[in-house]
């Protein structure tokens, strides 16, 4: 299966506009937005990236971890989630987007109503990427690397391809846990632990009769 996997694995689409074009952040929002259709980021160098859309799995596994988490920071009350679709300027001056954020009430109350409307300018909290067949996992490693190196207090990258989870924390070596039942977001994610066998469940394709 893990052979099978490697050999869909997609790069995303980079298109290099620098020095031609050098989009600044307003001139980029806009841009986005004229292509809603399109997954977009953008690196620390100005080039833009376009990604896949997710998988069917992936896409159950995403839809299932933004309503767990939706659930716990309600009761938590500390902070916000926000789902792929939402766009983070990290200070780098990268624009990147999660499968899950989490960010603190202080930090997001902090923002004017220009910046609430625009791409989030900060680093999430937490981060959790979900590995589609598609992703290539280098790519992913190093998005994760940029998150923790932009302020992400706790990072999560799940491989379901390896039944892997790569916990990323600052200071402190990536801790691979093989096929982990459950992992905890303590001490960033009060009271947080994510049941991930369900997560590889939702992800099965299930039929009936």
């Amino acid at each position: 299966m893990a052979q099978h996997a490697s050999l869909m694995e997609q790069e995303p689409l980079v298109v290099h506009t620098r020095p031609v074009i050098d989009m600044d952040e307003k001139q980029f929002f806009q841009f986005c937005q004229l292509n809603r259709d399109l997954q977009i980021e953008r690196t620390s160098e100005g080039d833009i990236l376009i990604m896949a859309p997710e998988a069917g799995s992936s896409g159950r596994g995403s839809s299932k971890l933004n309503a767990v988490f939706e659930q716990w920071a309600e009761r938590d009350g500390a902070g916000q989630v926000f789902g792929s679709s939402t766009g983070f300027t990290l200070p780098n001056g990268a624009m990147r987007s999660a499968d899950v954020a989490w960010v603190r009430n202080e930090r997001l109350d902090a923002l004017t109503e220009e910046e609430w409307q625009k791409f989030l300018p900060l680093c999430p909290d937490f981060v959790l990427e979900l590995r589609s067949p598609s992703d290539a996992m280098g790519s992913l490693q190093k998005k994760m690397e940029e998150y923790r190196e932009n302020g992400a207090q706790l990072g999560w990258l799940l491989d379901p391809v390896s039944k892997r989870v790569h916990v990323y924390r600052p200071g402190a070596a990536v801790e691979v846990l093989d096929n982990p039942a459950t992992v905890a977001g303590e001490p960033v994610l009060r009271g947080f632990v994510l049941d991930v066998l369900q997560i590889w469940a939702v992800m099965e394709r299930k039929k009936k009769g």
